[in-house]
C-alpha cells in the first residue's frame, strides 16, 4: 500500500459510506465528527442504504446524506441499470478527493471505487475477495474484533493520523416530530409532566426477543408503581406487530401502544421525553442512548462488548454463560434464545426501579 498524502494537495472533499442497518449507521457518528473536526472547511457527504439515512439526517457534522435505495435490485435490468448508474454519475460527479467505505462489502468498495476519488479507503478482511486490494489505496485493519462497533470504526481515522476525543453518538429530530409524540401522548391521558418508559420489545431478529410475558410483567409493575406510564414501539413489519399484539393481551394493565405509527424520528423523540428505556439489541436502544435516555438492554446471542448501549449509565441484563454470545439464530436454530428467555422480570425490574431512583438527566438530540 502506498503511503497517503491529505494535505498536499489538500483533502476538501469527503465520502464515508456505510451501507449497513440503522443502528450501524448511528454508531457511525463519532467517526463523521473526527473527519469533521480534522477538515473542518471540506465538503463531507455520508453514503448510507435507503432506511437508514434519518439517523443522520439534521447533523450538522454533515452537509449532505446520499441515499442508496437496495431495493433498485429487484427492478428489471434496464430499470437497474438506469437507477444505479444515475446514482453513481451523481457520486462521481461530485469529485470526491477522499472516498472511505467502512464496511467490508462488496457494493461499498465499488461505490468507492465509482467515486472517482483520488485516494480510496477500505477495511482489511482476511476473507475479503482479492479484487478489493486493487480499489483502495489502503486497508485498515481493525486490531480488535470485540472492541465496541463505535472503536472499531474509529480506526479509520487513527489509520490515516487522525486523533478523535470525542466519541459521542448523536441523533436529531425537529420540533415537528417531538409535538407528534406529545400529542400522542395527550390522547392517550399522558400529560407533558408525567414520567414514561419507552418499551420496545421487538427486533427484526426475533431471535432476539424476550419472552412476551416477561414483557407483560415488568409492564404491569411498573403501570402499578402509580406515577410511570409505559408506551410500546415496534417496527411496521407484520411479525412484530403481532409479538407487540401478544404483549398487550398478556397485559393487566394497559399500556400505550405506539407499535408501527411512528418513524425513527420521532422514535428519538419519544426517547428523549422517557426517563427511561427497555428492550433489547436493536436500533431503537441505540437511538435511546444517543439522545442521553438511560437505557436497560437485554442481551442474548449477540455480544454486548461490540453492540452494548454507546455512554455512560445504562445497563446491560444478561446471562454469564460459556455459550454466549453465540451469533446464533436461537439455540441450535431454533429461532429461541434460553439464554434471553431465562432472565427473570425481577433482574430486570430491579435495574428499572434503581434507574428511575435517579435524577432525571437532560436529554441530548433535538435540532442542532
Amino acid at each position: 500500500m502506498k503511503s497517503l498524502n491529505l494535505q498536499n494537495p489538500p483533502v476538501r472533499r469527503i465520502l464515508l459510506i456505510r451501507l449497513r442497518n440503522i443502528g450501524d449507521v448511528l454508531l457511525m457518528v463519532p467517526t463523521i465528527r473526527a473527519f469533521r473536526e480534522a477538515f473542518p472547511e471540506a465538503y463531507l457527504a455520508a453514503l448510507v442504504n435507503a432506511g437508514t439515512e434519518e439517523m443522520l439526517t439534521g447533523n450538522t457534522l454533515l452537509d449532505e446524506v446520499l441515499v442508496f435505495d437496495p431495493r433498485w435490485k429487484t427492478l428489471p435490468f434496464r430499470q437497474r441499470v438506469f437507477q444505479e448508474g444515475k446514482f453513481v454519475w451523481g457520486v462521481r460527479k461530485r469529485r470526491f478527493d477522499l472516498a472511505i467505505n467502512t464496511t467490508e462489502g462488496d457494493r461499498g468498495a465499488f461505490l468507492c471505487l465509482a467515486s472517482g476519488a483520488r485516494i480510496k479507503v477500505g477495511l482489511y478482511h482476511p476473507r475479503g475477495l482479492w479484487w478489493r486490494g486493487r480499489v483502495y489505496d489502503r486497508l485498515v485493519r481493525i486490531p480488535d474484533w470485540k472492541a465496541h462497533l463505535v472503536e472499531q470504526m474509529l480506526e479509520i481515522p487513527r489509520s490515516l493520523g487522525l486523533n478523535p476525543q470525542d466519541k459521542r453518538v448523536e441523533v436529531f429530530y425537529p420540533p415537528e416530530d417531538r409535538g407528534v409524540i406529545d400529542r400522542l401522548l395527550e390522547k392517550e391521558g399522558i400529560g407533558p409532566e408525567e414520567d414514561v418508559v419507552h418499551i420496545h420489545p421487538t427486533s427484526r431478529w426475533l431471535f432476539k426477543c424476550w419472552r412476551d410475558e416477561a414483557v407483560a410483567a415488568v409492564i404491569d409493575q411498573l403501570e402499578k408503581k402509580g406515577n410511570i406510564r409505559t408506551v410500546l414501539t415496534s417496527g411496521k413489519e407484520e411479525k412484530e406487530l403481532k409479538r407487540v399484539h401478544h404483549i398487550l393481551q398478556a397485559c393487566r394493565t394497559r399500556p400505550v401502544s405506539l407499535a408501527g405509527k411512528v418513524t425513527l424520528k420521532q422514535v428519538a423523540a419519544l426517547s428523549g421525553r422517557a426517563r427511561l428505556f427497555l428492550g433489547v439489541d436493536t436500533a431503537p436502544m441505540h437511538i435511546a442512548a444517543a439522545v442521553g435516555t438511560p437505557v436497560i438492554a437485554l442481551f442474548g446471542p449477540s455480544g454486548e462488548f461490540n453492540w452494548g448501549p454507546w455512554g455512560n449509565g445504562h445497563v446491560v441484563v444478561k446471562k454469564d454463560w460459556e455459550c454466549r454470545p453465540c451469533g446464533q439464530d436461537g439455540c441450535q436454530g431454533s429461532k429461541e434464545s434460553r439464554c434471553l428467555e431465562e432472565i427473570s422480570e425481577e433482574e430486570v425490574l430491579q435495574e428499572a426501579f434503581r434507574l428511575l431512583a435517579q435524577p432525571r438527566r437532560k436529554p441530548s438530540g433535538g435540532l442542532p
